[in-house]
């Protein structure tokens, strides 16, 4: 981004490993893709954005990004701060206004979460767009505790075992959905937008209600981890290390030690 110091804080080195392990590890990002990034005005898009410009005067492949904000048509919603944000940056933007925030209120019973409905109606939004601009990904800000949170939220509340993936193909199979900060601990990401002194956008529907199940869990989590340092380290180990023999679903092959034949039930 233009204009940036060439010393880089602890915090921006912690960012920019963690977030290119997750890219090695998972093949986020290969030459010639052209990314959108998915801008919420929250401090982890900003921080996404931020570190995958860092990367791309940088790395061995070249790659395009473009910044996509959805203006929902939220009450009190001002999106200029972002705006100006991104023009002082350089980077290539669109905003794009869509007022799904009547389909959200007129569609979700009162008392009921507007999460869920609210990221599928800006998710497809996203697709559109993407496809108008020729990308061939979508890169979301999703962390560390995003994935966590869902991996409980799965557990308890749905009855499957699944988390957010570092990567995924859409059901067309014309786009991937790749999350660069999967691998990025929420604190330090908080920290780095304090530097970075990020105009965030406040979200006045989905963040404005405190039972949400996404909040219990984070809660949970934050106890446990007050209890038992590194817990979501471990765990987020753990979601790349899966002993699918071990689990009680019944599709899926399993191999016999010691046998030459695989037992499908």
């Amino acid at each position: 981004m233009r204009g940036r110091v060439l010393t880089l804080s602890d915090t921006e080195q912690k960012l920019r490993s963690a977030m290119g392990r997750a890219i090695a590890d998972h093949a986020l990002i290969r030459d010639g893709d052209r990314i959108l990034v998915g801008m919420s005005g929250g401090k982890d898009s900003y921080a996404m954005m931020t570190l995958l410009d860092g990367l791309r005067a940088r790395a061995p492949v070249r790659f395009e990004l473009v910044a996509v904000h959805v203006d929902q048509g939220h009450p009190g919603y001002d999106g200029s701060p972002l705006v100006r944000w991104l023009a002082a940056a350089g980077v290539r933007y669109e905003i794009v206004h869509e007022d799904t925030f009547s389909i959200v209120t007129d569609k979700v019973s009162e008392g009921k979460t507007y999460c869920s409905l609210c990221s599928r109606l800006r998710r497809g939004i996203l697709y559109s767009v993407a496809r108008r601009f020729g990308c061939n990904k979508i890169a979301l800000g999703h962390h560390r505790e995003d994935t966590l949170e869902t991996l409980m939220m799965n557990l308890f509340f749905g009855g499957k075992l699944a988390a957010m993936p570092a990567k995924l193909t859409t059901d067309d199979g014309e786009l991937e959905v790749i999350r660069p900060l999967i691998y990025c601990a929420e604190e330090t990401l908080a920290a780095f937008a304090v530097e970075q002194a990020y105009p965030i956008l406040p979200c006045n529907l989905c963040g404005s209600q405190s039972q949400a199940q996404r909040k219990q869990m984070k809660a949970l989590l934050a106890k446990m981890e007050a209890e038992h340092p590194h817990l979501k380290q471990t765990m987020l180990a753990a979601l790349g290390n899966v002993s699918a023999t071990h689990l009680l679903d019944r599709t899926l092959e399993r191999k016999v030690p010691g046998t030459f034949f695989t037992i499908v039930p």
